[in-house]
């Protein structure tokens, strides 16, 4: 297997009907940092694309005017990415650098992400670059209401970008319901600027960027729910999904974390949505980052160096009918029974 960073990132687009996914998409690969992009969506008629087609490849695919290859997705996500990787390594298709797929409007992105990070041909070529999540600005607050699919493509996501707020009034209520349900998710509005690199050259899983990226989320949770306590979101969503930050004095212990990790997600990976962690392991001197979404868990990345001041363990949760305080008792009670006899100095 390739080592990680040597992996085809994947850029996973998502977002409920309407809320423009594929507007986003055209106006991201004009930009020339994206050529050596490849695309998938689930049928090009439905998508909007015609007006970029340059060159049609085969019955799937074609070469956009922006250079990038589109195809259709007709059956299986993992067949088509084997198949489109295929063709690349037989020199039928450009050499494409990224990958960006675009799901359907009531897709859930955790299986995505699964096959992404799963599936063993798929994980030996493709690793994950980031979720992003489409919010109409005018119909967001009644979807988050009504749709589960929206609250969890909200919740699993790496950057929001709100649409349509050139057009929509009052939209401060329904962003502060988004900073609230993903404290750590930048929240990008698409009438302005949008740097291509803020949304898909720059990868959050890259190691190379973790550190930059780690500093990102931190303040953003430091500002946002967690810095206000737990007490403040237990009833804020009627789907019973809240987020909620932890911190530890004591530096974990990796082993004992480990085991309790994988207990966790083993008995309630469906409803832990995304985890997020900056851990101060015992013995190590530097931070190590972890992040996952439901059962999947990404490589720990280790850091070379802490981001600041702040030595505790903090790690992020955005759950489905969870209690946050016994999660953090039993991760506690885990990390006591590995304590040393001997208290570090």
């Amino acid at each position: 297997m390739a080592a990680y960073e040597a992996l085809i990132p994947v850029n996973l687009i998502t977002g409920f009907l309407g809320s423009g996914k594929t507007t986003l998409l055209n106006r991201l690969l004009r930009s020339p940092r994206l050529a050596d992009t490849a695309v998938l969506v689930n049928e090009f008629g439905e998508v909007g694309l015609d007006h970029l087609l340059l060159e049609a490849v085969d019955a799937e695919t074609v070469i956009l005017q922006s250079g990038c290859v589109c195809c259709t997705i007709r059956g299986d996500l993992a067949e088509a990415m084997r198949g489109l990787h295929g063709r690349r390594e037989r020199g039928l298709i450009p050499r494409f650098a990224r990958l960006a797929i675009e799901t359907t409007g009531l897709a859930d992105p955790a299986p995505i992400v699964a096959t992404l990070l799963a599936e063993p041909v798929i994980r030996h070529h493709f690793r994950l670059g980031n979720v992003i999540a489409t919010v109409d600005a005018i119909n967001g607050a009644r979807h988050l209401a009504d749709n589960p699919e929206s609250v969890k493509q909200v919740a699993v996501a790496d950057r929001i970008v709100l649409t349509k707020t050139d057009v929509a009034e009052g939209a401060e209520d329904l962003k502060a319901a988004l900073r609230s349900l993903n404290p750590t998710a930048p929240l990008l509005d698409a009438a302005g600027p949008l740097d291509p690199d803020d949304l898909m050259a720059s990868d959050v899983y890259d190691p190379a960027r973790k550190s930059a990226e780690v500093r990102r989320w931190l303040d953003q949770e430091a500002h946002g729910a967690a810095a206000a306590g737990h007490a403040h979101d237990r009833n804020r969503h009627d789907r019973g999904i809240r987020a909620f930050c932890l911190t530890f004095d004591r530096p974990l212990d990796w082993t004992a974390f480990g085991v309790w990790l994988t207990m966790l997600l083993h008995a309630h990976g469906a409803r832990v949505l995304r985890i997020k962690g900056l851990l101060h392991v015992r013995g190590l001197p530097a931070p190590v980052v972890i992040h996952g979404v439901q059962h999947v868990i990404h490589p720990p990345v280790h850091l070379e160096r802490w981001p600041d001041a702040d030595r505790r363990s903090r790690i992020v949760f955005i759950v489905r009918d969870m209690d946050a305080a016994a999660i953090e008792a039993s991760l506690a009670a885990f990390n006591r029974q590995a304590e040393p006899a001997t208290p570090e100095v």
